[in-house]
């Protein structure tokens, strides 16, 4: 059997985990606007700002990786401006046009450099073990969620927002440098690249319309959308009710998820990777409407650890989903535009949820966030059956 732990998995694994740590620790900017006596409402669309750049990025970012500059140009580029967005944040000092240039910025390098080097784990990792390498690759994320809000809390017990920023900037800038020592993996760029009979590349737009592809994209943005809720809310939800820290339910959850993936990583080939999404999507479920009951601490870790469960399995089964049916060529295009439909879910459900938190409260909002999920995976089945018996029934008819 294929090993999944290459030297380059490695290097990409490292690139990553720095690049999401530089990410993750923005978890604690609501605390900043909140400190500002910013609205919720405000406070949403200052957290979808990133997602606004991350998801414009995705499509030039994509072509980019099939074509000419590859895996390792993108990842490049993108870590250059995600350093220097970092450091951008060093000069905010209320919610005004450099904070909104700042935060697109974020998401544009970020955007760029993570979607490469999750195309560049995809393409290391053994086709027969794709769910599982990519969910291992996947703690390389987590470890940040756990990560960004536990070291979050101890710089700002101890320092500042300040020195919050400059470690956002370390983390970047060492993940750009880390980048240098990954090859490029894209199938146009290889050394047997000249020899590879490769497909005419479609537009992204043909890509993004693929019809078995449809169905992944939606449930993914239902995934993500309910995500979005604790991504934006998770702060002030803390500050306003008294209750844990955004520390002990982003460890819990990473935790979990890391546990699930280093043991329990074989689980969806072995049983079916739609037979685990069901429920891993219920156990976000169930993770909203317990943190929208959340009364101490031990009932936030409960439900850091349930979001944590669904999140192990749900991401890498739709991200290997994704990567199963796109084209070889294109995989740069698809992945690229996976990895934008979880920022799409963040930067339309911020400014949703916030104005439904400044119109009831944010108990509310993670409980209608409860809902999403499990929505979304009813209208998944149903779409994507419909879909894949077109294509068998399109396959076994002969054409004239």
């Amino acid at each position: 059997m294929s090993s999944i732990w290459t030297r380059p998995f490695l290097v990409a694994f490292a690139a990553n985990f720095l690049h999401g740590l530089g990410v993750l620790l923005t978890l604690h900017l609501p605390g900043l606007l909140e400190r500002w006596g910013e609205s919720a409402l405000t406070v949403g669309l200052v957290v979808a700002a990133a997602g606004v750049g991350a998801v414009a990025v995705r499509p030039f970012a994509g072509r980019a990786m099939d074509g000419g500059a590859g895996r390792r140009g993108v990842m490049v580029i993108g870590g250059l401006v995600h350093a220097l967005a970092c450091a951008g944040y060093l000069f905010v000092d209320h919610v005004g046009p450099l904070l909104w240039m700042v935060r697109v910025a974020h998401g544009l390098g970020s955007g760029a450099a993570l979607a490469a080097l999750f195309t560049s784990a995809t393409d290391l990792v053994p086709a027969a073990r794709r769910v599982e390498g990519l969910a291992t690759f996947g703690v390389s994320g987590l470890m940040p969620v756990a990560l960004g809000g536990l070291i979050g809390d101890l710089v700002l017990q101890h320092a500042g927002f300040t020195e919050l920023f400059v470690l956002m900037l370390a983390c970047s800038s060492l993940g750009l440098l880390v980048t240098l020592a990954l090859p490029e993996t894209g199938a146009r760029h290889g050394r047997d690249a000249v020899h590879t009979n490769v497909r005419a590349q479609r537009g992204f737009v043909a890509v993004a319309l693929q019809h078995d592809l449809l169905p992944v994209w939606f449930v993914g943005l239902a995934f993500a959308s309910a995500l979005g809720a604790t991504y934006a809310f998770l702060a002030t939800f803390v500050l306003e009710e008294h209750i844990g820290s955004v520390g002990l339910f982003y460890g819990w959850y990473a935790a979990m998820a890391i546990l699930l993936r280093l043991t329990a990583g074989w689980v969806p080939e072995r049983v079916g990777p739609k037979r685990v999404l069901a429920p891993s999507l219920v156990a976000i479920s169930i993770a909203l409407a317990a943190l929208a009951m959340a009364r101490d601490a031990w009932s936030m870790a409960l439900a850091g650890a349930l979001a944590g469960l669904g999140h192990s399995f749900a991401f890498p089964i739709v991200s290997g989903m994704t990567a199963g049916r796109a084209r070889d060529e294109e995989r740069g295009s698809a992945m690229s535009l996976f990895s934008a439909i979880f920022d799409a879910g963040i930067l339309f459900a911020s400014p949703i949820f916030g104005a439904l938190a400044d119109a009831t409260s944010l108990r509310t909002t993670f409980a209608v966030a409860a809902v999403v999920p499990v929505i979304g995976g009813f209208i998944f089945y149903s779409w994507d059956a419909r879909v894949l018996a077109t294509r068998v029934q399109n396959a076994v008819i002969p054409r004239e």
